[in-house]
């Protein structure tokens, strides 16, 4: 430990009643005939100690208050809350982050000191993250997280919610992620076949009277991707827009294209979500963006949306991917537009794509932490994960597959972890290409080594680096080039995302 009294452990493992995100789940594991299954492994990839077996009944009950649970406490004295500012006491590291966030965990403000030895106060009244919930702070590598109230109380370790794998041989392994914090009579059915993971499909309330079944979706060949054959039964007879538009959501601009030639707006079709880059808009966008040119050609609808203005308009329009660089909710706002074009346009909601080059490749990886419940998977280039972000918390609701383009010789966003400070007011650290490919690995619960390929496109050299055993069927990748600052190979981009589907 770094830390005197701030990092101190209470020395024992200890129960807290009042802990906030407590979480229980119970209920049963049946095959795909509806028989209990005794034996299933239950494991957590966000929660290592979980280790449970399903009852000879196929029963299973799981709580954050197992005594296998490891929690580590910290004196609360030594952080106090009093009208809108945060104190804390006794702080010895050499670097330390605090990030406040929202009910729903998003990043409302963070900042990162170095050498710090002495008292730290943070005045929330200054800055965007009023009526604040939680505080993350991580100090020399050992992270913890407080709700804020009246008193402060420390969180237990971990992400909020659990991701169980339920394991049999003889079977398929079945992915869940916990949606409340309370769950009972949940039911997972396992199908037969060889153990490769699958999505948290699969799972009913058996309240019903029927046997559980399954509602599994595999990925989408790349050959299908606009095939009407892989596309579930919408009805698109009410859908009234097919043709270029551009539509008004929460007061920002979104731009829709549709596919030339035969597209006829009567089959549902993907959706590829394109972010700009900071200092630029849809307008610009919808010209430069070379993968939305691709997904069009393939039968796809492309959407550009704009971006909210910076502090003071200092770098035009941008997003907002955790410590910068606005202070819009970039999430509700990709939430809603989202939303709007699926009632309107013949989209399949299982099918949407997010890419964006550079700051528009943040927020593509941002959506993986906060919208991974309605995009199928991402491909972003020239940015990182923000540092800031994982240290207080990326919580995908399910494994979310993604490949990162990025440039070792990239002169704008560095190769490596570093720190920006193209806003004075909101400075973020870029995690580094290598650290970001490892840590959606990490969060994806990849498995084995990466499958490396290297390839010449277009005078660039792609070095690639793709964990291809991941749960929920998912991929992560890093491919690497040589071409400065640049948005990567559209047509690798396009046939990565449109293998992947929604559960």
């Amino acid at each position: 430990m770094t830390m005197s009294k701030f990092m101190a452990f209470a020395g024992t493992i200890a129960a807290l009643s009042s802990l906030s995100f407590a979480w229980s789940i119970s209920g049963g594991v049946f095959s795909n005939m509806g028989q209990p299954l005794p034996g299933v492994k239950i494991t957590s990839s966000n929660y290592p100690e979980v280790n449970a077996t399903t009852t000879d009944g196929g029963s299973f009950s799981i709580s954050s208050e197992t005594d296998a649970l490891r929690k580590t406490f910290i004196p609360k004295e030594s952080i106090q809350f009093s009208h809108n500012v945060i104190s804390i006491q006794n702080v010895k590291a050499n670097t330390i982050t605090v990030s406040v966030m929202d009910a729903l965990g998003k990043v409302a403000f963070s900042q990162t000191q170095h050498n710090v030895n002495g008292t730290l106060n943070f005045d929330l009244n200054r800055t965007s993250a009023k009526g604040a919930k939680f505080i993350r702070i991580n100090a020399d590598g050992h992270r913890n997280t407080y709700q804020l109230g009246k008193t402060v109380t420390l969180l237990k370790e971990g992400d909020p919610l659990p991701v169980f794998k339920f394991a049999k041989e003889g079977y398929q392994d079945v992915t869940y992620t916990m949606k409340a914090e309370t769950e009972v009579d949940v039911a997972i059915q396992m199908e037969p076949g060889a153990s490769t993971p699958t999505s948290s499909a699969g799972v009913t309330d058996s309240t019903s009277s029927a046997a559980p079944t399954s509602s599994a979706a595999a990925p989408v060949s790349s050959e299908a991707v606009s095939s009407s054959s892989a596309a579930p039964a919408i009805d698109c007879s009410a859908k009234t827009l097919k043709s270029d538009t551009e539509i008004m959501v929460d007061g920002r601009k979104v731009i829709v294209k549709f596919p030339n030639g035969n597209f006829t707006g009567d089959k549902p079709v993907p959706m590829l979500i394109n972010y700009h880059q900071i200092y630029g808009s849809a307008a610009d966008w919808v010209n430069d963006s070379k993968i939305g040119k691709v997904a069009l050609a393939d039968g796809a609808i492309s959407v550009y949306p704009d971006g909210a203005m910076t502090p003071n308009a200092v770098m035009g329009q941008a997003w907002n991917v955790g410590p910068c660089c606005t202070t819009a909710d970039d999430v509700t706002f990709t939430r809603n537009f989202v939303k709007e074009l699926t009632e309107k346009a013949c989209v399949d909601p299982k099918r949407i794509y997010v890419a964006g080059w550079s700051m528009g490749g943040g927020m593509s990886n941002y959506a993986g932490c906060f919208l991974a419940d309605i995009i199928a998977a991402g491909a972003p280039s020239a940015f990182d994960l923000a540092q800031e972000v994982v240290d207080a918390g990326c919580h995908p609701a399910r494994p979310y597959p993604v490949l990162n383009f990025r440039s070792s010789n990239d002169g704008v966003v560095n190769y490596n972890h570093t720190l920006s400070q193209v806003i004075q007011s909101m400075p973020i650290t870029f995690m580094g290409a290598k650290e970001t490919f490892a840590e959606w690995a990490k969060m994806d619960g990849c498995t084995g080594e990466p499958k490396k390929t290297s390839q010449k496109i277009n005078n660039g050299q792609y070095d690639c680096e793709i964990y291809e055993t991941c749960q929920g069927g998912a991929k992560v990748g890093l491919c690497t080039m040589n071409i400065d600052h640049n948005e990567g190979d559209p047509n690798m981009a396009w046939d990565f995302l449109k293998q992947f589907s929604l559960p």
